[in-house]
């Protein structure tokens, strides 16, 4: 993650400048996709089961990270090392809390600020991303970016981002959260992108197109036949002119 120097700290003015730990955490740059934990959530112990296999002297992070005891009242050779686990600490932490009611909310303002960014695919027109981890442990993977239209991930834009560890998210944030709000659950597109030559198709390109056309429907009639609703339901598809030639395939 980026370095603490305090000119790395993003502020509207010098007289906004705070020596909170957590708001000094949030400043940095590179930080843009943690909120900020409850204080009452960080001192409950249950909230922080196991993560002394992670970081050592729990207790002293714990006091640093919500204000307790000052760091710099510790030895100076120490203080790296405590600022180090601090913030692995607060990213473990974080990604218990933000699958919380209070956690999900404070990420649903992000969400809708599109303080992750946008997706980069052109048919997803803009839609806001969600960080994700690919691994719950910590060190193995950084964090990505999911989209939920094309259901696909992305590398962040940014290096300061990139370089994150994706444990601070974990696996399961992006299903949670749109289990806990379904009314942004978008309906996905059915465009693809089809290379043309003058206007014309190119045959290997369109054959596959195709294919994936003829497969979809074959998909949506089954489901159909099941019983299955596919219109005005959460996370649909867009409805297009390609019905009659969909419903003429699935009947081959």
């Amino acid at each position: 993650m980026a370095s603490t120097n305090r000119d790395d700290y993003v502020t509207d003015s010098s007289s906004d400048f705070t020596e909170y730990w957590i708001d000094l955490f949030l400043g940095i740059k590179g930080n843009e996709y943690f909120c900020d934990i409850d204080d009452e959530y960080i001192r409950d112990r249950f909230n922080l089961t196991g993560l002394n296999q992670e970081v050592s002297k729990l207790p002293t992070l714990i006091d640093i990270i919500t204000d307790i005891v000052d760091i710099e009242l510790h030895p100076e050779e120490h203080r790296d090392t405590l600022e180090h686990n601090a913030r692995i600490l607060y990213g473990l932490i974080h990604a218990r809390y933000i699958l919380t009611s209070r956690g999900l909310t404070k990420m649903f303002e992000k969400y809708r600020n599109g303080d992750f960014g946008y997706c980069p695919r052109v048919h997803c027109q803009l839609h806001p991303l969600l960080p994700i981890g690919l691994n719950d442990q910590p060190r193995l993977t950084t964090v990505k970016l999911y989209c939920a239209k094309c259901e696909d991930l992305y590398n962040p834009k940014s290096g300061r981002h990139s370089i994150v560890d994706g444990a601070y998210f974990g696996t399961s944030f992006p299903a949670m959260f749109f289990q806990n709000f379904p009314q942004v659950i978008p309906i996905h597109s059915k465009d693809t992108y089809v290379p043309k030559v003058f206007g014309f198709d190119v045959h290997e390109y369109s054959k596959l197109d195709r294919w994936r056309r003829l497969q979809r429907a074959k998909l949506e009639k089954r489901l159909t036949d099941n019983g299955i609703e596919l219109n005005n339901v959460v996370g649909g598809f867009i409805s297009d002119d390609a019905t009659t030639t969909i419903s003429t395939l699935s009947n081959k």
